[in-house]
């Protein structure tokens, strides 16, 4: 038995042209065929009927946590909720983030508290348990005591109760730290390079590790064959972290002209969290619920964050999309594009960071990011081009995820 999808319009790989009247046929979860014209099915297949919708590869998130989201409630649900209830509540994130058109995300740091739970939820949704996208997880968020991403803001004892196993503290530290979120089962290695918006301590947003923490993390991942990439906002921090090598850089916020040099000479790919630093600025200015230092920082860092996109793109980076979802909230993830193409990027432009170009940052390139055989049968589908309006991405109709609906 085969399964074929009749798309109305077919753009199969992000970056060409869109083609008419196509046919997908799918077998055991992997494309097997494009071809032109509707395929008439046989007598055991299976016909999915997208005729007259525009149809796309599954979209990539790259920068989210399913584990948490931001509100007025984050800060007691911190320590109220048991990680059994957190893995629940990030089983519900999952399902709204595939309903919108997600179909892979990579999940960057569990919030504290929630023990295992991401790599549960990845194991679920992998074995069918759930619904929800491919889940790529870098567990904890390696960080140095005080710094972003360690739990701050509550009695310390609290505070030491809820640490994740991402402290790292010298280079042996940070060594530790990475080997033991490999051993956790996590795919990639994120650390913060600088500080952060939402950690409750007034530290800034410059560099936060020394330039042999960096090195150790750096050097410890690639020893175990996995990926890193580093949460900064500063320009010191990612200047540091480029000597080191690392291979991605989030949020960027402050990034000057010499970290935009070396990250298109070395080829290192840009996360820009656009919307998350748009919703930050817009809760400080509107809310009520932020502590006084995360207030500061969100007003200092949300305002640059589509500028900081802008340059980039006009630079020439490799940009792959993600959005730091969990700070807006789940399921929204597709109001990134709008804040891509305010930047100047095109429709298309924004697409293919959200496909190709992120398939190949989370080097998930041959399996994913075009519709082609032999790669996973991802796709969604829309009432009308996204590429004449990209706000069609923000009411998906269909989607598919290795051959299965989830949204029709």
């Amino acid at each position: 038995m085969a399964t074929l999808v009749h798309a109305g319009m077919l753009l199969a790989m992000p970056g060409r042209e869109p083609q008419a009247k196509q046919t997908i046929a799918i077998d055991n979860g992997r494309v097997s065929a494009v071809t032109a014209g509707f395929t008439a099915p046989k007598a055991d297949d299976t016909l999915i009927d997208l005729s007259d919708r525009f149809v796309l590869p599954g979209l990539i998130d790259c920068h989210v946590h399913l584990t948490g989201e931001l509100g007025p409630h984050y800060k007691m649900d911190m320590v109220e909720e048991d990680p059994e209830a957190i893995a629940l509540h990030a089983a519900r994130h999952a399902r709204v983030t595939l309903e919108a058109g997600f179909t892979t995300v990579r999940d960057l740091g569990e919030i504290g508290g929630a023990g295992n739970a991401i790599f549960a939820l990845k194991a679920a949704v992998a074995k069918g348990y759930v619904p929800g996208p491919r889940i790529f997880a870098a567990g904890s968020i390696i960080s140095p005591t005080g710094g972003h991403g360690i739990t701050c803001g509550y009695r310390d004892d609290i505070n030491l109760l809820l640490d994740a196993s991402g402290r790292a503290d010298g280079a042996d530290g940070c060594r530790h730290a990475v080997r033991r979120q490999v051993s956790r089962g996590a795919d990639f290695i994120k650390f913060v390079a600088t500080g952060g918006v939402l950690t409750d301590t007034a530290t800034g947003t410059g560099q936060q590790f020394f330039d042999d923490e960096y090195a150790a993390i750096v050097s410890t991942a690639h020893m175990l064959g996995r990926k890193t990439t580093a949460h900064a906002h500063g320009a010191d921090g990612m200047k540091a972290a480029l000597k080191a090598g690392v291979d991605g850089i989030e949020h960027g916020t402050f990034m000057d002209g010499e970290v935009m040099e070396t990250m298109l000479k070395r080829g290192v790919f840009y996360v820009p969290t656009a919307l998350a630093g748009t919703t930050v600025a817009e809760y400080a200015r509107t809310a009520d619920f932020l502590p006084p230092a995360i207030r500061q920082k969100a007003l200092e860092v949300g305002p640059h964050i589509v500028d900081t996109l802008r340059k980039s793109h006009q630079a020439g980076l490799r940009i792959a999309f993600g959005t730091d979802t969990a700070v807006s909230p789940h399921g929204e993830n597709a109001r990134e594009f709008l804040l891509m193409v305010q930047a100047g990027m095109t429709p298309m432009q924004a697409i293919t960071a959200a496909t190709v170009t992120a398939a190949e940052h989370i080097g998930q390139s041959v399996s994913l990011g075009t519709l082609e055989p032999g790669k996973a049968a991802d796709l969604i589908a829309t009432a009308k081009s996204p590429l004449d309006d990209i706000k069609q991405l923000l009411d998906v109709r269909f989607v598919m995820r290795d051959g299965t609906v989830f949204k029709n």
